[in-house]
């Protein structure tokens, strides 16, 4: 005779089913400390991704400004060559913005996938899982620095003086810069831990975000009209990269010298018209706002981390 079935009670149902537990195990302050307290961590893995991505090359770090200044090189050519649009030294104005974005999308696109690609490091080692892609951050801030440099030597190229007034400001915009694109690195790599596919989605959007922000096109003389014809100001500004790159631009590019001014240019009619003091207090500005964003960030990642072992 056929033994009939036990009925299946509802916690013994519950305990083959997987359990999902979304909550910050760690609070924010101590997450703060651990952070702080694990710098050497830090630094470890930037000098490790730096390695790593020129292992075996002879030239090694040293590709990292070449390539910029061939980069460069071109657009000189592409652009006071072959294609001339009227403006003095245009291969500045562009390269100053594109250094920015370059470390906000380097920045974002490795950090992604970062803890996907360390499924190992992260199942095996305890330590701070946001190091990670704070590392890729850290990465991409080396690669900026030379770049930086790059820009520094064209300057001296071209005899193309900076605004010297900006310059103290950019110490500010560096940070702002850094804990934006650190914040969005946290939010993107705890996600994708669960959605795999947001790693080519971020790289989609990001080309469309590149195109949104004023690195190519001028500003005051291509966009400024369309955008307050359509009410859009506040939209376009709304955008953190929107003034990231026209603090750089009008720091490497405005320039006063008497070649340009006979020329018929007045360089700074490709930027907002702010002055040095309309920069620092909207840079001081956005400064707050990415410190409450990255300690936001860091509270998204708590809250996503605890099934971090079962998803990889």
């Amino acid at each position: 005779m056929e033994q009939p079935t036990p009925p299946v009670t509802v916690h013994e149902g519950l305990a083959h089913a997987p359990v999902r537990v979304m909550s910050a195990r760690v609070k924010l302050g101590t997450r703060l400390v651990n952070l702080w307290n694990r710098r050497e961590l830090l630094r470890n893995l930037v000098i490790s991704d730096i390695r790593i991505k020129y292992k075996g090359s002879a030239l090694g770090l040293l590709w990292s400004m070449l390539a910029p200044a061939f980069t460069l090189g071109i657009y000189y050519l592409v652009f006071s060559v072959f294609l001339k649009n009227g403006y003095p030294n245009y291969v500045i104005f562009l390269f100053s913005g594109l250094i920015v974005w370059n470390l906000f999308q380097n920045a974002v696109n490795s950090a992604t996938g970062v803890i996907v690609d360390r499924a190992g490091l992260v199942k095996k080692v305890s330590f701070p899982r946001e190091i990670l892609p704070l590392a890729s951050v850290g990465s991409a801030v080396i690669y900026f620095l030379i770049q930086l440099g790059v820009l520094a030597l064209f300057l001296l190229v071209f005899h193309h003086a900076p605004d010297w007034r900006m310059l103290a400001i950019l110490p500010i915009t560096f940070v702002t810069l850094y804990l934006f694109a650190s914040s969005v690195a946290i939010v993107m790599s705890a996600i994708t831990v669960y959605l795999r596919d947001m790693k080519h989605l971020m790289e989609v959007l990001l080309q469309l975000w590149f195109w949104m922000s004023p690195v190519v096109y001028s500003y005051s003389n291509s966009l400024a009209p369309q955008i307050h014809r359509h009410g859009l100001t506040l939209l376009y500004f709304a955008n953190p990269m929107t003034l990231l790159v026209l603090t750089f631009q009008r720091t490497f590019y405005v320039s006063t010298d008497v070649h340009s001014l006979l020329a018929g240019h007045s360089l700074i009619h490709m930027l907002p018209k702010w002055s040095a003091g309309s920069f620092f207090y909207l840079n001081v500005a956005m400064l707050g706002v990415m410190c409450v964003l990255f300690l936001v960030s860091l509270v998204i990642f708590g809250r996503l981390e605890g099934n971090f072992e079962s998803e990889l």
